[in-house]
């Protein structure tokens, strides 16, 4: 049997025979996650206005050394260097910060939007080969699945922010009463945006499912295993939520606490 020559298409930077607008995409996700770390970097390095009341910003949570009454061990240690930058956030947001940079979706997403590699499905891009990620730097993104144990270890460390944001001075007689504000509510959407975007991860999927031949045979596992692919399922959707939702509870807190405008106690 006679055999089929293969023809491979060579497309120059940008080149495509699409019709349809595949730029839209790249160019979103480039404008989205271009603004959340301009914005991510500028409120790190504020080292104010992160703290209101009971409410605690997530970009500052834990706050191990601080200025707010949220502070583990109290303000800023002598022994810190005078000339090297300090912020509790700059302490903290690496860890989430390599959790999201290594996702495989977000690698999808920056990968085309920001390195072009490839700008979309059947779009010419920059390069001629391809190393994939067993070599130097993109090797690094291996550390993804340990990173991920860290992210569940912050979902039960803001889950905790959210029940201390329950808890509200009274003015007049000084006690603390337990109350939900709007703050309140916010700070637990995000915590649930979170860990429906971190349970989907597929290292997670992998630990609940990936231990046994059949996972049929073990019902808790399977259980575990069924609600992480449900939320998989919907993992980029969860992966931007939870996303903006960092950034948001992080808006409102400093609107807050600059006086800017007031929060809404429901009860």
């Amino acid at each position: 049997m006679e055999a089929i020559p293969v023809r491979i298409v060579t497309r120059g930077f940008g080149e495509t025979s699409r019709r349809d607008s595949w730029w839209v995409t790249p160019v979103a996700i480039f404008v989205g996650l271009g603004l959340f770390v301009v914005y991510a970097t500028w409120a790190a390095f504020q080292n104010a206005h992160y703290a209101y009341g009971s409410y605690l910003s997530p970009f500052y949570a834990p706050e191990i050394w601080g200025d707010s009454p949220h502070a583990w061990f109290g303000p800023k240690p002598d022994w810190w260097p005078s000339l090297a930058p300090f912020s509790p956030a700059l302490l903290i947001l690496p860890f989430p910060g390599l959790f999201r940079f290594t996702c495989y979706y977000y690698r999808g997403a920056y990968y085309k939007s920001f390195w072009a590699d490839p700008p979309a499905c059947a779009v010419g891009e920059p390069r001629k080969t391809y190393w994939g990620e067993n070599s130097f730097p993109l090797i690094f993104q291996n550390i993804h699945r340990y990173f991920m144990y860290v992210a569940v270890i912050f979902l039960f460390l803001l889950a905790y922010d959210v029940w201390l944001a329950t808890h509200f001075t009274n003015p007049q007689t000084g006690a603390e009463e337990f109350g939900i504000g709007l703050g309140t509510v916010i700070l637990a959407v995000n915590v649930v945006l979170l860990s429906s975007y971190t349970l989907g991860c597929h290292v997670a999927r992998h630990l609940l499912g990936g231990l046994f031949d059949e996972i049929s045979k073990h019902p808790v596992c399977d259980k575990a295993y069924s609600c992480s692919s449900a939320l998989n399922s919907r993992h980029q959707l969860f992966a931007w939520c939870s996303l903006f939702s960092v950034a948001g509870s992080d808006i409102y807190i400093r609107l807050l606490s600059m006086g800017i405008i007031s929060d809404v106690r429901f009860f």
